[in-house]
C-alpha cells in the first residue's frame, strides 16, 4: 500500500494541476522560456549561463506534472508486485 502521506502528496498534486492557474502559469512559464532560451538577448558568456541556470529551473517546473504523475504510476506498480509477491 502507498504511503498516506504520498498518496496525499500526488492527489495534492493532481488537484493543482487541473486547476485554471496552474494551467495559466505553464503558459506564461513556456512563454519566458521560449525568450530566455534566445541567443539574440545573449549579452555575454556569464549571461550564457545565468539563461542556463534560469532555462533548467524553468524545464523542472514545465515537466513537473508528467514527472509526479510517472512517479505515482511507478509507486503503484510496485505496490501491485509486492501484492502479489506476499
Amino acid at each position: 500500500m502507498i504511503d498516506k502521506d504520498l498518496e496525499l502528496y500526488y492527489r495534492n498534486a493532481s488537484d493543482m494541476f487541473a486547476t485554471q492557474g496552474w494551467k495559466t502559469l505553464m503558459s506564461d512559464l513556456e512563454n519566458n522560456a521560449n525568450n530566455i532560451n534566445s541567443v539574440e538577448y545573449t549579452k555575454n558568456g556569464e549571461d550564457l549561463h545565468f539563461r542556463k541556470g534560469q532555462l533548467s529551473v524553468l524545464g523542472s517546473i514545465l515537466t513537473l506534472e508528467n514527472q509526479l504523475r510517472e512517479a505515482e504510476e511507478q509507486a503503484l506498480i510496485a505496490e501491485d508486485y509486492e501484492d502479489e509477491a506476499a
